[in-house]
């Protein structure tokens, strides 16, 4: 083994199957990878896409703790849209906005690392798999996006004390938050797709 499959290997351990967003996030120290994964998918560029891969885990790692914040957060939120609360909806969706904002522009900087580690000079098996992990990770935003149209409707809504606005915006939360969930499932899919691929590559004898 040379010097920069070594590098590679420790690299992979870590980062190749790197968490999946929101709910798949997982400590890195859980991942599986293959002995003989990176020796498969070496090429020119391996070594800078693999690094590449593992900041963009570094950027999830903190989604991951943006997550869990938003999910309890959206449980109050219901319960303050029940009792129909008006001052605690607005206080939690104004968080809940400046919570996915933030977890959107990090989603949106570990997607482009990826996308650039996906154009380097590296094997087509690997290609496939940071194209999967990239899909996974844009439908994962895309659930982002739909819990923030929800916030903002509540916060909206429950601002101008119209009844029947605040009943309107109710059920656009709902759905907002229905199609969060559905494309979640996508997210997975694609993610699961991913993981297969590295490991049925991970079980061909390596070159």
């Amino acid at each position: 083994m040379n010097k920069d499959d070594g590098k590679v290997k420790r690299i992979w351990r870590c980062a190749l199957l790197f968490p999946v967003l929101l709910s798949l996030l997982t400590a890195c120290g859980k991942s599986e990878s293959s002995e003989s994964f990176d020796t498969l998918f070496f090429s020119d560029d391996t070594t800078a896409a693999a690094e590449l891969v593992a900041d963009a885990n570094e950027d999830l790692n903190k989604i991951k703790i943006m997550y869990k914040k938003n999910e309890d957060q959206l449980e109050d939120l219901k319960t303050a849209v029940g009792d129909k609360d008006i001052e605690k909806v607005k206080k939690i969706t104004d968080d809940l906005v400046f919570i996915i904002n933030d977890g959107i522009t990090l989603g949106e900087s570990a997607l482009g690392k990826i996308e650039k580690a996906e154009a380097m000079n590296v094997n087509s098996d690997f290609k496939d798999y940071l194209n999967l992990k990239a899909q996974s990770l844009q439908k994962q935003l895309d659930a982002f996006e739909h819990r923030r149209q929800a916030a903002r409707l509540l916060r909206d809504s429950f601002g101008t004390n119209n009844p029947a606005a605040i009943e309107k915006a109710k059920g656009a939360f709902k759905e907002q938050e229905e199609n969060a969930q559905k494309t979640l499932v996508v997210a997975q899919e694609y993610s699961k797709k991913a993981n297969d691929l590295a490991k049925e590559a991970s079980k061909r004898p390596a070159n």
